[in-house]
């Protein structure tokens, strides 16, 4: 092993222990002594002193280098990180720039203040170090006080270079940031720009849009005021019996309108009837060919103002149309009435009140033709039965049985009726509920069809031989009818 491989600190201790008396020296390593002079002494420390220094001074000048480095690109990449999301942020991106730049100056500062603190550290540590070995021998400490002088003003030297290199460093990674801030705030600017003209532009378009709007819709509505304001007029102007008489004049039109196709032998007027105390204010009459009447319905019309006061309701005239019905011999008792608008019971269509008086309605004027039809198309199948009666009351026979027999048809053909008549009204209420319920509709109507062909059925069962059986006085004019006159007794 060579001397130079001994620690300085061993062969410092050991060379003050053995220096004074000029004595051989044993290698605490291998154990071989040999002799040295005070001259010999000096030359083997400054041999290992230089190299050691040296070597601590090499190593401490890297680990400087290796953390300003690291600070550097630390700095540069934390720098590349903003710079790539300044696109995104605009104005809020560029202050956080400066921000960065601000604390990357703050950053190398601190680095370079850092590394000065570490190199004087480590110049402190070894003063100390020397001034412990010149504590130990004046010899050692004269010697190594040259060589620190020296070493100091190399360390001093090359600190300076570092520092200066560090400085141009920094120099040059400041010029490029401030080129990269440059460039991006100009980039930003450019899209602000852009951007302001962009909303600039969409401002205009929409306030110009707002106007056009706001133009039609003034328009419209002055329009619509006008409206309203002739409608208000008209409304001031008709009396409470012309707003009645203009639901009239409605329906009047409309069954007019299809009169000749639908109804060619129907009656419908206005009742000047007043004989009874009261009228209604139109009469439906329809017959058939021999002039056998199908159906009468009389007919109410009430409508109100939006101004009047007292609002009536359609039950007030229900009383008093089936007085008239009754009076004047009708069938059926129609109110047809635009009164209480929001109820949806009468908005609902055809309204049955059997529950308050027999054979009543109350329906919307756009159901008055649909329930003339309805009540129309309904006794068409009665017609016949009627007509039959008609001619057997027009004979004006006296008979004893005859009106049992009859009374007891009328009784059969009346039920009949009443199955088909609730059947029908069954019907009708389905077809108001909803056009959903139309199957149920069928079924009744199917049903009605059925309660009919039973009553035509008896009635056609009905035969001179059944109903002169136990009358003779029937028997007898029916046989002189048959033999072409009455008997010479008669």
């Amino acid at each position: 092993m060579s001397i130079s491989a001994i620690p300085f600190c061993a062969f410092a201790t050991l060379c003050a222990q053995r220096v004074k008396t000029m004595n051989e020296i044993v290698c605490p390593h291998c154990g071989k002594a040999f002799k040295i002079d005070e001259a010999g002494y000096a030359h083997i420390l400054k041999q290992v002193r230089d190299k050691d220094f040296e070597h601590q001074l090499h190593e401490r000048l890297e680990l400087a280098e290796r953390d300003k480095q690291s600070a550097v690109e630390l700095a540069r990449a934390q720098l590349m990180a903003e710079l790539q999301k300044q696109g995104a942020k605009r104005e809020a991106e560029i202050q956080r720039l400066k921000a960065q730049v601000d604390a990357g100056d703050v950053a190398r500062q601190l680095a370079v203040a850092q590394a000065l603190v570490d190199i004087e550290k480590q110049r402190d540590a070894l003063a100390r170090e020397l001034d412990k070995s010149r504590q130990e021998t004046q010899t050692v400490r004269q010697l190594a006080e040259v060589h620190r002088m020296a070493d100091l003003q190399k360390a001093a030297a090359a600190k300076d270079g570092e520092i200066q290199s560090l400085n141009a460093r920094l120099a040059e990674v400041e010029l490029s940031q401030r080129l990269a801030i440059t460039e991006a705030l100009a980039a930003v600017e450019k899209q602000r720009d852009e951007l302001q003209a962009s909303l600039a532009q969409s401002r205009l378009e929409k306030h110009l849009a707002e106007q056009s709007l706001k133009e039609r819709y003034e328009v419209q509505i002055k329009d619509r005021d006008d409206a309203i304001e002739r409608l208000r007029d008209m409304k001031a102007r008709l009396s409470t019996k012309m707003v009645g008489e203009t639901l009239e004049q409605h329906c009047e039109t409309e069954f007019n309108r299809i009169r000749a196709t639908a109804f060619p032998r129907a009656y419908f007027e206005k009742d000047n009837d007043a004989s009874t105390g009261s009228k209604g204010d139109y009469i439906f009459r329809d017959t058939d060919e021999s002039g056998t009447e199908i159906v009468s319905i009389m007919f109410e019309m009430k409508n109100e103002s939006d101004a009047t006061a007292t609002k009536k309701r359609n039950e007030d005239f229900l009383k008093e149309l089936d007085k008239d019905r009754t009076g004047k011999g009708c069938e059926y008792a129609v109110l047809v009435s635009l009164l209480e608008p929001d109820s949806e019971l009468y908005n609902t269509g055809i309204v049955d009140m059997f529950h308050r008086y027999p054979k009543m309605y109350v329906v919307r004027p756009q159901f008055f033709i649909p329930i003339i039809t309805l009540l129309r198309n309904a006794a068409m199948n009665a017609v016949k039965y009627k007509t039959e009666l008609a001619l057997v009351k027009a004979q004006n026979i006296d008979i004893t049985n005859f009106e049992n027999e009859l009374e007891g048809f009328k009784t059969a053909f009346s039920r009949n009726y009443d199955l088909a008549s609730r059947r029908f009204q069954t019907a009708i209420e389905e077809i108001d509920k909803s056009i959903d319920h139309l199957q149920k509709t069928k079924e009744a109507l199917l049903g009605t069809d059925r309660n009919l062909r039973l009553a035509n059925d008896k009635a056609q069962d009905v035969t001179l031989k059944k109903l002169t059986k136990g009358n003779p006085t029937m028997a007898a004019k029916f046989a002189e009818l048959k033999n072409g006159g009455p008997t010479a007794a008669d």
